[in-house]
């Protein structure tokens, strides 16, 4: 609070964060300075609140065939207002209508696995995620898109030839396989 009158005995401190403990103390002063603060007040826990804040970096993919993998950046305890604190996830298909949700009730977690074998390969997903306690659930984070798993490469790679380099090399090579959505990102060739 400013600073408060000298006939004032109460002071009502706002903008506090909910369900954090506090302590206070209290400084007299005049014109010639400030006197010592007093002892500390027992501390106080302010009431929960349903959570504001939001899980951030909302991101994932990679995992196997069928997997949806999202991940996010956990709410610091601070920002969590109350007990019974978790995560909300929320999907959909990129152009789909109908959200699928699921709760992830562990506060430390930062990744939830979805699996279904419908799930086509690097298939985009709109998500979203937010977070609740036992007072509510909170506001979710703007959507991202996150693609499902690869599949292992459908094709095999074209125009394969070798040449005699020495009495002891051959060089193998070939075509490469382009990116598109049903084999998507080759990492590496094995030659054989």
């Amino acid at each position: 609070p400013e600073v408060i009158n000298g006939r004032t005995h109460k002071a009502t401190v706002v903008d506090l964060s909910p369900w954090v403990e506090y302590e206070f103390r209290v400084v007299a002063s005049n014109s010639v300075g400030i006197g010592e603060p007093s002892r500390p007040s027992a501390l106080l826990r302010t009431k929960a609140a349903v959570p504001v804040v939001a899980p951030t970096n909302i991101s994932g993919g990679g995992g196997s065939r069928s997997e949806l993998v999202i991940t996010w950046e956990p709410v610091s305890e601070e920002l969590q207002n109350g007990e019974g604190f978790g995560y909300v996830v929320m999907f959909r298909p990129l152009g789909s209508t109908s959200w699928t949700k699921a709760v992830v009730a562990s506060v430390e977690s930062s990744k939830y696995v979805y699996r279904n074998e419908s799930i086509t390969p690097l298939a985009p997903f709109e998500v979203k995620v937010g977070a609740y306690n036992n007072e509510g659930e909170g506001t979710l984070s703007s959507i991202s898109i996150v693609y499902s798993g690869e599949d292992e490469p459908q094709m095999a790679p074209a125009g394969a030839s070798a040449l005699s380099v020495s009495a002891a090399a051959v060089e193998v090579s070939w075509q490469p396989i382009p990116w598109n959505r049903h084999t998507g990102r080759v990492l590496g060739y094995e030659v054989r």
